[in-house]
């Protein structure tokens, strides 16, 4: 496993090594656990070449806070991945990055960048397509690979890699979970004892609001979900939307010719958890 932390060395090995063969990304922000490695292995089947980035990114948090308080593992991270046979880390610092002007670029992401997420996290997407976009230009992958649990931005990357043209597929791979149900993130690790017991029930009550569907409007469920949260006193529901899988619009009333997904925000103390179910 070779780790680069400049632009030019890492590009001149890809180059090298390239020469017709495949190469799989999974841009990541470090703090690695096996959700990770999950879109690793799938990277492994699929490509001759797999490159993992470790950088996180400045742009993307609305609050300075998160920031300063977002795990850095870098030791424990680049022992996992020579675990499971990375090719190539990519772990440069933001001004290598950024070139001291740390900023992000704007983006159109027709609407995509406005729903969920977008109305609690100020100029996160555009902070994600700055440096997603970035990265691809330096890697020049074949294939990128993401999370569905980041279902939004799995979305908002498919619209930007559309409209600029970047020659990339993108994959979206399955939530990976913990035994329990829980979403895997690095976020994770900082729950409290008891926030990380009752942080299951997101799952659950995700799970229970699929069946529901089935039989009641949205709104209804909606409100059954809003209401089974303030029965949990250690979880503060933040959003739970049903919105339409392409759009990421609020559902209106439904279509069986569209696909549907539940969206949901929960903070477990200070921790804000996401995640989501297709139904």
């Amino acid at each position: 496993m070779l780790v680069f932390a400049k632009i030019k060395s890492v590009q001149q090995k890809i180059e090298s090594l390239k020469k017709g063969t495949s190469v799989g990304f999974v841009p990541t922000m470090g703090a690695l656990h096996q959700g990770h490695l999950s879109l690793i292995h799938q990277a492994k089947k699929e490509n001759d070449i797999v490159v993992v980035s470790i950088f996180v990114n400045p742009t993307q948090f609305d609050k300075q806070e998160d920031l300063i308080n977002y795990p850095k593992t870098i030791d424990k991270d680049l022992s996992l991945l020579k675990s499971v046979y990375c090719d190539i880390v990519f772990a440069p610092a933001a001004n290598e990055i950024y070139a001291n002007d740390i900023k992000s670029q704007a983006f159109d992401f027709d609407g995509l960048e406005f729903q969920m997420e977008g109305k609690f996290r100020d100029g996160h997407f555009n902070g994600v397509g700055t440096i997603v976009k970035r990265l691809f230009e330096i890697v020049k992958p074949t294939k990128a690979y993401f999370g569905e649990k980041d279902f939004q931005q799995l979305q908002i990357i498919r619209n930007m890699v559309k409209k600029h043209q970047i020659p990339v597929k993108i994959v979206g791979c399955d939530i990976y979970r913990e035994e329990d149900g829980l979403a895997m993130s690095s976020r994770n690790a900082r729950l409290t004892n008891e926030h990380r017991k009752v942080a299951p029930f997101i799952f659950k009550t995700l799970k229970e609001a699929k069946i529901k569907f089935g039989t009641k409007n949205a709104s209804e469920v909606v409100s059954w979900v809003e209401s089974e949260f303030k029965k949990q006193p250690l979880l503060e529901l933040e959003y739970f939307e049903i919105a339409e899988e392409n759009t990421l619009l609020t559902i209106k009333n439904k279509d069986p010719k569209q696909k549907y997904r539940a969206f949901i925000a929960v903070f477990a103390g200070k921790i804000r958890l996401i995640d989501n179910i297709s139904l």
